[in-house]
């Protein structure tokens, strides 16, 4: 017998590419449970489903960095206190992290793609399904938009959550517009500005000589440090300064949303400006000047 659930959850979290450097992605969550009937005659209650899969999921991957640790361009170390060092090279420049170990999904493939994400997420989900379901299929997808989008990377150092992690992401559209008319031009200007971007807060930047992470090959001119502590420990990052938008307050979605429609407003004098951005998949803010 087969179960069926779609968009049972939203995934967002941010990956280390070879090619793309630090990317935030938001993937949508189908999953088909293939077994047989237990006491109540379901393979598995609606309610367990979105408990223990959606749980898991979350626990495992949502709000974090994933390493691919068979790619030569990771490195990984474990220091004190459950504190972990990783290094990763890639065409956009070396990252450096010195985070809580609950920051990062380690996954045994040399690169995060989907195949590789679900096999990661397979093994998880086993280990607390019950034993009359004998296979899972899960399915990840990216939502279908119509309109420009980007992807980021940042973190929330005053959120109680998840979203405090230093490197965790979204791939999230935007829509601007001008006197009630949506601009094209100021859609695709962010998202072009904004694709495979870190943003940083400004008053978390820090030398890295005050950063205990791998820095002997980068300085001050080819990266910026961050570093902050969080109600999950201290987080610190290195990362090129090509990748990265310094924005002078926290990264929520409200504040972007305001940094992004004061910006556009300053551009466009003596115009109505509204803008609506997501973070990730269906949620959001508006902004109005």
């Amino acid at each position: 017998m087969l179960l069926f659930v779609n968009d049972l959850t939203v995934i967002d979290f941010s990956y280390l590419c070879a090619e793309r450097g630090m990317v935030g992605e938001s993937w949508i969550v189908d999953v088909v449970l293939d077994g047989g009937l237990d006491e109540q005659n379901m393979v598995l209650d609606f309610a367990k489903v979105k408990k223990t899969i959606k749980r898991t999921i979350d626990d495992v991957l949502d709000h974090r960095l994933a390493v691919p640790m068979l790619s030569s361009a990771s490195s990984y170390q474990d220091v004190e206190d459950e504190m972990v060092r990783v290094d990763f090279n890639s065409a956009k420049g070396s990252i450096h992290l010195r985070c809580p170990e609950q920051a990062f999904s380690f996954i045994d493939s040399d690169v995060i793609d989907h195949d590789s994400t679900i096999q990661f997420l397979n093994n998880e989900l086993k280990k607390v399904l019950p034993d009359n379901v004998l296979n899972i299929e899960l399915t990840l997808r990216a939502e279908e938009l119509n309109r420009p989008y980007y992807h980021y990377s940042h973190g929330l150092k005053k959120h109680d959550g998840n979203c405090q992690r230093i490197a965790h992401g979204h791939r999230s559209p935007i829509s601007v517009f001008i006197d009630g008319e949506e601009s094209q031009q100021w859609n695709e200007y962010w998202a072009q500005r904004w694709q495979d971007i870190y943003l940083g807060t400004e008053e978390d930047i820090v030398k890295l000589a005050d950063l205990d992470v791998n820095s002997k090959d980068i300085s001050d001119q080819s990266h910026f440090g961050f570093k902050y502590q969080a109600p999950q420990g201290e987080f610190q990052l290195a990362i090129s300064k090509e990748v990265c938008d310094i924005i002078p307050h926290d990264t929520t979605v409200e504040l972007l949303a305001d940094f992004v429609a004061q910006y556009v407003a300053n551009e466009s004098p003596n115009t109505k400006v509204l803008v609506k951005a997501y973070e990730g998949v269906g949620k959001g803010a508006i902004a109005k000047y």
